[in-house]
């Protein structure tokens, strides 16, 4: 089963839906599509390789314009949460996976949510600490300016990166030097493109051509998502 992400909207119901596969002997699949972006990939290259030193950080965010049309999403009960829900848990999927999914220590985070119970957040703001690794992630979901904005920043003690498009400096000789990739420009965004491979990787994973790994990091991505709102309600560093 290919589920959008994300796979539930709390911790508990990812912990039941992993079970519940394990038990019936299925496969469950978190379209998480930013891993399986090209340039996505080059960067997890660099990290993992060693080549710029210690990961030490990892800046991220997206602004996007108010929906005219919202529904659902503006029901906490049924959407799970506001801009940070749709626009930073994938962020925070993305640096966690690209960091080899760290123990998150502590949270602090701030939002701005409208009024009423059921109320979801406009935007907040959210540093996360890992052992040697601090995250930062920036939302909004009622940005007003000429053009929406998505950005993800890699910090390493001897290099750093960006996307979109892919950037890779490393310090060489006492010198930052730029050595991003300078392959063929891409016939496609990196978005369908990940979505392709994405798809790509489910169906080789049926076929018994990839092996299968259950989605058991989605229990530590949503414990930490809980943290998050957590601390943003309580206005207080929460330790997880």
């Amino acid at each position: 089963m290919l589920c959008e992400r994300p796979l539930a909207l709390t911790m508990r119901g990812v912990e039941r839906i992993i079970t519940a596969a394990a038990r019936a002997g299925r496969k469950v699949f978190v379209a998480h599509n930013h891993r399986f972006r090209s340039d996505v990939q080059a960067l997890a290259g660099f990290l993992r390789g060693g080549e710029l030193g210690k990961l030490t950080g990892i800046r991220a965010g997206a602004f996007h314009q108010r929906r005219a049309e919202q529904g659902w999403r503006l029901r906490r009960a049924e959407a799970g949460g506001g801009a940070f829900f749709d626009y930073g848990l994938p962020l925070l999927d993305l640096a966690l996976w690209l960091a080899n999914f760290p123990e998150p220590e502590r949270v602090v985070a701030h939002m701005e949510r409208g009024s009423g119970k059921n109320a979801v957040e406009e935007s907040m703001l959210v540093q996360l600490y890992c052992p040697g690794t601090v995250f930062n992630f920036d939302v909004s979901g009622t940005y007003v300016g000429a053009e929406e904005r998505w950005w993800f920043e890699t910090l390493s003690t001897r290099g750093s990166t960006r996307l979109a498009p892919l950037r890779v400096v490393k310090e060489l000789h006492g010198r930052p030097t730029d050595v991003s990739p300078r392959g063929a420009a891409a016939r496609e965004s990196a978005f369908i493109q990940s979505y392709r491979a994405e798809l790509a990787h489910f169906v080789s994973v049926l076929a018994g051509e990839t092996e299968y790994e259950a989605p058991t990091d989605q229990v530590t991505l949503h414990r930490t998502v809980e943290a998050i709102y957590r601390s943003a309600d309580e206005g207080k560093e929460i330790r997880l």
